[in-house]
């Protein structure tokens, strides 16, 4: 195993083997050794911290957020937990978490910890500033349990629940093992602490919307801060992230969920008459995204002279052609084979500027007035103040290909269901 090296005056992070991609996806799975921000030795036993800790409960059925009986009446059932709990997760001698074998029952939840900790280690270097968890007011503390009984993950007001599912037969798969679950729950934290909920307990359709198309971004950036996800990723496609994005192959390629979710090709239009998913709803929002996100990654490979202006405007014209797939991949297949490291280099700057850009943007968003094209505008807004606007045509341009700007979602069609967040644990407050 290789360990990240460090100069004398850097005080290395606690190490965690991480899951990069659900290990349920192909037998004997690797895993990636990964550091967070908390010293070695910071953190404590379940894993626990100043943030965030782990409890494996006994003998818990009821999920968090439901309502219970109380002494006062009807209330919200909340962290922590003061019953009885599995043996928690230890450190090792210099306070890492690596030597724990996923057979081990204690596996689970130092995962749970170290995939909910790297990720918002991700996005608060994007902020630049430390994330508060929106329920401050109550709990100091995000409390991650694992709840096996529980067929979802959520993230509410003090916790992230996971639990797992059995829809594979007799095999119980939990989610904590899945990266891109506990990932796009911090992302779910992430939002309501920025941009808040809504002041009268409802919001538009487009409020849910995003928030799940952001969600989504935070679980997709914060995977291709994993080496084995951005070399699988280049290997698979030889660069060619455009091609596979437009003619929505790209999820034949990657086994990365969210990258399949954001490759796609909704438009808002087809919600102008009314939602009932917002999970749905929230695509044409990630599309235009992760559009932008390539496009921004071919303007980086044209900047090293990885691929020539001739190559990108024979794309454009090709753009819809039966053909477009079979020339451009050669092209592709070219250029990668001359300089693979180059690549790499232009994906992980188009992930950290999309990072930087989307952290701003939501900085400038409100729950009571959020509209997909107030994303937009926002959105505009901090590629003039970063790059003096170099990103506008293509920002507008995939926007529009999305309707975005062109109409609006309409009302809710049925009333919500339990998978929906207007009438879910994650929009409930206390009180």
């Amino acid at each position: 195993m290789n360990l990240p090296a460090h100069t004398e005056d850097e005080e290395p992070g606690t190490r965690f083997l991480l899951y990069p991609q659900s290990p349920f996806l192909e037998p004997n799975a690797p895993l990636e050794l990964v550091e967070v921000s908390a010293p070695q030795g910071s953190l404590g036993p379940g894993p626990s911290g100043p943030r965030m800790y782990t409890v494996n409960p006994v003998g818990k059925t009821t999920p968090y957020g439901a309502i219970i009986p109380g002494p006062n009446g009807p209330g919200m059932y909340l962290p922590p937990w003061d019953g009885n709990i599995h043996p928690p997760a230890m450190p090792d001698e210099f306070g890492n978490f690596i030597h724990i074998d996923p057979t081990d029952p204690a596996f689970e939840a130092a995962h749970l910890f170290g995939s909910a900790h790297f990720t918002m280690d991700v996005w608060q270097g994007y902020f630049d500033r430390p994330i508060p968890w929106h329920f401050a007011r109550d709990f100091k503390r995000l409390e991650l349990s694992l709840l096996p009984s529980l067929d979802n993950a959520h993230i509410g007001w003090g916790f992230l629940e996971t639990g797992g599912t059995h829809e594979h037969g007799d095999e119980y798969r939990p989610y904590s093992l899945n990266f891109d679950v506990v990932a796009h729950e911090i992302g779910h934290a992430i939002i309501y602490s920025v941009i808040g909920m809504p002041s009268d307990g409802d919001a538009s359709g487009e409020y849910y919307g995003f928030h799940e198309s952001a969600a989504d971004m935070v679980a997709l950036l914060a995977s291709l801060h994993f080496g084995s996800v951005v070399g699988t990723l280049l290997e698979n496609t030889h660069g060619n992230l455009y091609t596979f994005n437009r003619l929505s192959r790209f999820a034949e390629l990657s086994e990365n969920a969210q990258i399949r979710i954001a490759a796609n090709n909704r438009s808002l239009s087809e919600f102008s008459s009314g939602w009932s998913s917002e999970h749905a709803l929230s695509e044409p929002l990630t599309g235009a995204m992760f559009d932008i996100f390539v496009d921004i990654y071919h303007e980086r490979l044209l900047l090293h002279g990885l691929i020539s202006r001739a190559d990108e405007d024979l794309s454009d014209q090709m753009e819809g052609s039966p053909d477009y797939s079979e020339v451009m991949q050669g092209i592709f297949d070219k250029r990668y084979a001359d300089n693979p490291e180059g690549f790499r280099l232009a994906l992980l700057e188009a992930r950290d500027y999309l990072g930087t850009y989307l952290a701003d943007t939501w900085e400038k968003l409100d729950a009571d007035m959020l509209s997909y094209f107030g994303v937009e505008k926002a959105l505009l807004a901090v590629d003039q103040e970063i790059t003096g606007g170099a990103f506008q045509r293509m920002i507008e341009g995939n926007f529009r290909m999305r309707d975005i700007g062109l109409t609006t979602a309409g009302p809710r069609l049925p009333d919500p269901d339990g998978n929906s967040h207007s009438n879910s644990v994650r929009t409930q407050v206390p009180g």
